[in-house]
């Protein structure tokens, strides 16, 4: 459980050259490329797999009652639902409704080769759009049935192992499904640590993980990263079951450290967060990931607020509250006629949700009517990088030798402040724009 929580935390910031980021002519927000509605579904042929005169089938698999519980994994597939309604509202892709057919592995291997093999051969999906699986382990199937998986939270390794699957954030490994990566070797820059250097002048961090080997690991990447970026690291330890975390706040007064940087779930960071303000210890920044960057976050840290308000998220998509961008808007309108219960809950993985089906239907609407698989790859495998209508940081699958020397790299960043909103709290965005927000940074290599 707690690995696939700690892997997903590396998937910040872009890796493009600058030319990713020249001015592109930009389709009407929420509407897909070349995707004429009504009356083209007079010509529609049932071109393949999940395809028919006036409907696709499009298969969407969640962790929705995993382990860690209902909200950790479900953002992606609310906000793809949202997109998709809106879509068939309009009039479809061509005149096609599209029809999500959900399944929930449970958390599981195991549920999710289930739900996989369910979509695949009994549903005949056309393809697979905003996943968040804990365990994606029927991606090996999915890739050998050839069956475009786009937009998926790359919480595992399979979207930077297996063709055919396109992960939310792009990637420039060889996807040639015989190990992940580079030879089973990835590579994390640096741009978060270097974005804090500059913004907040810190040059010390505290880096807390559980003493669990996953947690371990990814704490060391933190510290790794630190340290090439010329922190000072203070590495503190608790143990899983019964966590000190009044020690670890003792420490961080002691060493003095300026950031907070964690390898835990959000149970921990919450016991981390009230044992700081009961031990009256305050950072500039408590640094947290995409995945938590929620409304949550309001009762998650309820009894800490001098903490709560030092919380900080980075990621490579636009902040969910910032309606002055229209795909934003567009987000929030239809999540708000379609999905209301939602008000009180809504995250960036909603928002990426929203992004891997706007992206989706762009692929699919760049065939015409004639519409199959293999056209909706070549749209994602072209050279010209994605950017979901500005929704997130420009993306492409372009396979690239293994990095070498420094990487342009790009990010977003938040704080929360419960001042926000007429004092609701709220998210908060911390730069004038992500695709200007760019550090010529290291590349560090590490085995997942």
């Amino acid at each position: 459980m707690l690995l696939a929580v700690l892997l997903v935390l590396t998937g910040c910031g872009t890796r493009l050259p600058d030319g990713a980021f020249t001015a592109r002519p930009r389709p009407t927000p929420g509407t897909p490329t070349s995707a004429p509605t009504g009356s083209a579904a007079t010509g529609n042929p049932a071109s393949d797999t999940g395809v028919t005169a006036d409907e696709i089938r499009i298969g969407v698999v969640t962790s929705l009652t995993s382990p860690v519980g209902s909200e950790v994994f479900s953002g992606p597939r609310y906000g793809a639902q949202a997109f998709f309604q809106a879509l068939n509202d309009r009039g479809g892709l061509h005149g096609r409704t599209v029809r999500l057919v959900t399944c929930d592995d449970g958390g599981s291997g195991i549920g999710n080769q289930d739900c996989v093999h369910r979509l695949i051969d009994q549903a005949h999906v056309f393809a697979f759009v905003s996943g968040s699986v804990l365990d994606y382990a029927g991606a090996a199937y999915v890739s050998g049935k050839a069956v475009p998986d786009v937009g998926g939270q790359p919480i595992g390794t399979a979207y930077d192992r297996w063709p055919h699957l396109y992960g939310i954030y792009g990637s420039a490994a060889p996807r040639d499904g015989r190990s992940v990566g580079w030879n089973g070797t990835l590579y994390q820059s640096t741009e978060v640590f270097r974005f804090f250097k500059q913004r907040l002048g810190a040059a010390s961090a505290a880096v807390v993980a559980y003493n669990q080997a996953d947690s371990a690991r990814y704490a060391a990447q933190l510290k790794a990263g630190l340290e090439a970026e010329g922190y000072r690291v203070l590495l503190q330890t608790v143990d899983f079951a019964l966590p000190n975390f009044q020690a670890v706040a003792a420490a961080v007064r002691a060493d003095g450290s300026q950031l907070l940087f964690d390898a835990m779930d959000t149970r921990g960071n919450a016991a981390l967060c009230r044992a700081l303000d009961e031990a009256g210890v305050q950072v500039a920044a408590k640094v947290t990931n995409v995945q938590n960057w929620s409304e949550s976050v309001r009762t998650d840290y309820a009894s800490s607020p001098n903490c709560r308000n030092a919380l900080w998220a980075t990621s490579s998509s636009l902040n969910y509250e910032d309606e002055q961008y229209p795909a934003v808007h567009d987000f929030r309108a239809a999540m708000a006629r379609y999905l209301p219960d939602r008000a009180g809950r809504l995250s960036a993985w909603e928002l990426e949700g929203w992004a891997g089906a706007q992206w989706l239907a762009d692929a699919m609407g760049s065939c015409g009517a004639a519409l199959t698989r293999a056209c909706v790859e070549a749209f994602m495998n072209r050279a010209e990088p994605y950017d979901a209508h500005g929704l997130i940081l420009p993306a492409s699958f372009v396979p690239q030798p293994p990095p070498a020397g420094p990487v342009h790299a790009c990010l977003n960043a938040a704080r929360w402040q419960d001042s926000a909103r007429g004092g609701q709290g709220g998210w908060v965005t911390q730069v004038p724009s992500m695709t200007t927000t760019c550090f010529d940074v290291p590349q560090l290599p590490y085995r997942p």
